[in-house]
């Protein structure tokens, strides 16, 4: 490819709009253009990464027994209603009408799709196991797309199901896309982690995300160094913190002005804030709820809203706690709170003469004793885990990182094939429920969450392995013959032994043409100048370590140069 006819027109400045570094990156570069709110166009040299992440992808999934088919995006309600999905999804869901009244939906999922395709065509177990998959375009209406690829309304994916005779089956597949999405991100040139994870909206009970390590990560993952265990924050389980026992000393009240929050309270009465208990007030569509934490944790949402079973969990305004308790937020507590449901985080029940909210402004309780002064309908592990706390499975101090959610696996077991009635008869002929699993890789936000964890002041680097081109050629002065022919020389050679390339055929200052090949990223960077001319000689250098080496014309510089890309 040319640059005169290359379609990426490169910004000099960063658009307000954009708030990461691959949104910002990406629209500099000249490889997205916004459509509409979290919705956006590829140009060439974005298009062309995603079509290698889908060709790896496509490998691994095929290596593995998948089989590429396409479903339709638009979905009809009544699947959808027969799972119960129709009113759970909630305003997500990208809702619309036919001519005939008729209800549908963009997908953004398939879960249904393909259960009601495969309950008509499978029968017996001798079509088991089944693995089909797909890469096409998904919708969801966020409430706030942001962050470019990283949470858009309409981005690309990869799903695949799989269908099992039983469990023992699920875990075979499931261990086979678990590898295969292994060696994915690997072939992709990222740093990953596979992490335990909340199942959310998709259902089942089982469940990894594979997460790329980066600092500007929506997610926070909790691991250990010393074992194999990871964990979004949000789905690890934690084992309730022993603490000193003490004598149990009697309630008191105490008028404690201006005291709403943990520190302020700490401060007043010259505790720490392990010695409180934090109570969080939350409306679901069952009632209000406090939750109930150690002063110096936090409540973990996504727990404690899969142990109430609620739909809907969100902070409860301070006219339904007035309502409730006839308090404002900042002073309630569970003592005496007998008209609403109190969840206990299990290290809350171990603490001794703690002190919380006394349902009074401008007081808080004394001495309070878990058990002793207030009774919680449910006792359970409701706290986010945190950097240094104990591994759940070898009690070593936990770490915690940043990540972006790039895959996700999940074990559906007979969630859909029960609620569609897909089902297969056995070797005795019994009729059962297939066991399903379902196993996603968001292929625009891969291409975003590379950028976010290869990047600098300059602009992106890109793994050689999805790199729009793997090199770019640029001659010092295009007016120069003897530097253009050359470079066309070097040029063509690069594309006929397979190495991608663009020739830098602008009649640009060699700075400009520097600062976009740094910006777009191509893994090398070949110049043809005055030196090539003199000496003979090639300057590559190479974008992600800034090593500059010089190949001689006069030997096998392809060979140099294609071990440069396989070392990237």
């Amino acid at each position: 490819m040319r640059a005169t006819q290359l379609y990426a027109p490169t910004l000099r400045e960063t658009p307000a709009e954009a708030e990461v570094i691959s949104h910002q990156l990406m629209l500099r570069a000249g490889m997205i253009r916004k459509a509409a709110g979290g919705v956006y166009s590829y140009l060439p040299l974005a298009w062309r990464v995603l079509r290698k992440i889908e060709d790896i992808v496509r490998e691994e999934m095929d290596a593995k027994g998948g089989q590429e088919l396409l479903m339709p995006i638009i979905q009809p309600a009544e699947l959808w209603q027969e799972t119960g999905r129709w009113d759970v999804y909630g305003d997500e869901m990208f809702r619309l009408q036919d001519r005939h009244n008729r209800n549908f939906c963009l997908g953004p999922t398939h879960e249904e799709m393909i259960t009601a395709l495969v309950r008509f065509d499978v029968r017996s177990y001798r079509q088991l196991p089944l693995m089909l998959y797909q890469i096409q375009n998904k919708y969801r209406d966020e409430i706030r797309p942001r962050f470019g690829l990283m949470r858009g309304r309409e981005f690309i994916m990869k799903d695949l199901y799989s269908f099992d005779r039983d469990e023992q089956g699920l875990d075979v597949s499931y261990r086979k896309m678990y590898d295969a999405y292994t060696n994915v991100f690997s072939r992709c040139g990222l740093t990953f982690r596979a992490v335990e994870a909340d199942s959310g909206a998709i259902g089942g009970s089982g469940s990894h995300e594979f997460m790329v390590i980066a600092e500007s990560g929506e997610a926070a993952i909790a691991y250990c160094s010393v074992c194999d265990y990871a964990a979004n924050v949000e789905k690890a389980e934690l084992k309730p913190i022993q603490q000193m026992h003490e004598t149990q000393m009697s309630l008191i009240e105490k008028e404690t002005p201006g005291t709403k929050t943990i520190e302020e309270v700490s401060a007043f009465l010259g505790i720490t804030a392990d010695k409180t208990i934090k109570t969080i007030a939350y409306q679901t569509e069952k009632g209000l709820v406090l939750a109930l934490v150690r002063g110096d944790h936090a409540v973990n949402e996504i727990k404690l809203q899969n142990k109430l079973g609620c739909l809907q969990l969100e902070l409860a305004s301070e006219d339904a706690i007035n309502t409730a308790l006839d308090c404002v937020p900042g002073y309630i507590g569970p003592v005496g709170a007998s008209n609403v449901t109190v969840v206990a985080d299990e290290t809350v029940m171990l603490m001794s003469n703690a002190v919380c909210g006394a349902n009074s402004r401008g007081k808080h309780y004394l001495h309070v004793n878990p058990g002793r002064d207030f009774k919680p309908a449910i006792i359970t592990d409701i706290r986010l885990i945190q950097e240094n706390d104990p591994c759940p499975h070898c009690g070593q101090a936990v770490k915690t990182a940043r990540g972006i959610e790039a895959g996700q696996v999940f074990k559906l077991f007979t969630k859909y094939s029960k609620a569609l009635q897909a089902t297969y008869l056995d070797e005795n002929g019994k009729e059962k429920p297939l066991v399903m699993g379902c196993y996603g890789i968001g292929v625009s936000r891969t291409m975003a969450a590379a950028i976010e964890q290869n990047n600098d002041e300059h602009g992106i680097i890109w793994p050689a392995a999805i790199a729009p081109y793997h090199a770019v050629v640029v001659p010092i002065n295009v007016k120069d013959n003897v530097q253009l022919e050359l470079s066309e020389a070097v040029y063509s050679r690069l594309q006929s032994a397979g190495i991608e390339s663009v020739l830098d055929d602008r009649n640009e200052r060699p700075g400009v043409k520097f600062k976009d090949a740094d910006l777009i990223g191509y893994p090398l960077k070949i110049t043809v100048g005055p030196k090539t001319i003199n000496e003979q000689l090639l300057e590559v250098k190479v974008r992600k370590t800034g090593e500059t080496t010089f190949l001689s014309l006069a030997d096998d510089y392809i060979t140099a140069i294609k071990n440069m890309l396989a070392a990237l």
